[in-house]
């Protein structure tokens, strides 16, 4: 039983999950046989060696559990949180704690055993994020959770052991750090200027364009001013929205195609570099914010977080933004059909300008 447990000085909630402990030693990415979609429990054909599914985009005449998927969603093997326990709030002494209610979600996000979400067909993408969004939805249903967090990480540095191309939803009773943070201060400028600041950061990004990676009608991909890590990159959307889960079919498709693009060229021009992406958007139990901003944020893990950063929560970035939406810039992305399938995280990928 996994719980969260609260620092009394900070306010930062911890998830204490003694289970995640007990997760096989898989073979991590770098070490995965050529023919690992024999082994890989989340290729298609495999449906047995996972928990069953809790929603699927499937070709008709499929049936659950079996072939015949296009997208996959089932239970982490492993939670950090768990949907059947019950939501229990506790004290001792200074400390406060919850049991670990929530949920932890998979996204098995193609039948075939491919390791780059960049090489998926555009189509396979925007699937992907429409299961984003109604797993959002639906699990908003139950009054005990109060924020979901979709992630991705790709190669061990960045947390994953499992080679075929996958993401995770986290849903939690309480609301996470990194996202009161942002409430905290997007509400501070709205008050202080009667401005969203993420609107603001794109209008002042797309004038001065030296930062810009990807810019489309609905979405602007850029290396934000203050990045914390080389190449981190974030994708906003233009049009002011505090929730992921109000996205419509022009923005999954604009988004499905600025995500392919940012993923293909960090890929390609950084070869093939560990990283994470994850989804910032408003708590489930709070109305539509005139402040606060969805947006997805792409970090490659490029330099190891030290004993400074740790220290002082400073971070130490050796490429300026500048310099890395410039790289990205010139980055050539081929048409979507010209990459999609293929076996690798990069096809004949190009040596990185800058090291780090």
């Amino acid at each position: 039983m996994s719980e969260l447990r609260k620092d009394p000085i900070v306010g930062r909630w911890v998830v204490v999950a003694k289970e995640r402990a007990k997760r096989p030693n898989e073979p991590r990415i770098a070490a995965a046989p050529r023919d690992a979609q024999d082994l890989c429990p989340f290729c298609e054909g495999n449906e047995a060696h996972t928990p069953p599914e809790v929603a699927a985009f499937r070709h008709p005449g499929s049936h659950s559990n079996g072939p015949g998927w296009r997208v996959r969603v089932v239970p982490n093997r492993f939670p950090a949180l768990r949907v059947e326990e019950n939501l229990e709030k506790q004290g001792d002494g200074i400390y406060d704690r919850i049991a670990g209610v929530g949920a932890h979600e998979v996204i098995i996000e193609t039948p075939v055993h491919q390791s780059s979400m960049a090489a998926m067909r555009p189509e396979g993408i925007r699937e992907v994020l429409w299961i984003y969004r109604d797993r959002l939805l639906d699990l908003k249903n139950d009054r005990r959770f109060v924020h979901g967090t979709l992630f991705k990480n790709v190669g061990a540095a960045a947390g994953s052991t499992l080679e075929h191309t996958h993401s995770q939803l986290v849903v939690s009773p309480v609301v996470p750090t990194a996202i009161q943070e942002e409430l905290d201060g997007s509400r501070l400028f709205f008050d202080h200027r009667g401005r969203c600041v993420y609107c603001d950061m794109i209008r002042q990004e797309l004038a001065a364009e030296s930062r810009i990676v990807v810019d489309t009608s609905g979405f602007t991909a850029f290396c934000p001013y203050a990045s914390r890590f080389p190449f981190e990159t974030w994708i906003v959307p233009k049009h002011h929205s505090s929730r992921f889960d109000q996205i419509g079919k022009s923005g999954v498709d604009d988004l499905g195609h600025v995500l392919h693009e940012v993923l293909f060229k960090l890929e390609r021009g950084l070869d093939g570099p560990a990283y994470n992406y994850y989804v910032h958007t408003s708590p489930f139990d709070q109305p539509d914010s005139p402040h606060y901003h969805w947006h997805l944020e792409v970090i490659p893990r490029l330099n190891a977080v030290g004993g400074f950063e740790w220290g002082s929560g400073f971070h130490l970035n050796p490429v300026p933004p500048e310099s890395a939406a410039a790289f990205l810039r010139e980055v050539d992305v081929p048409p979507a059909s010209a990459v999609a399938g293929l076996p690798e995280r990069t096809r004949e990928p190009r040596r990185a300008l800058v090291r780090v």
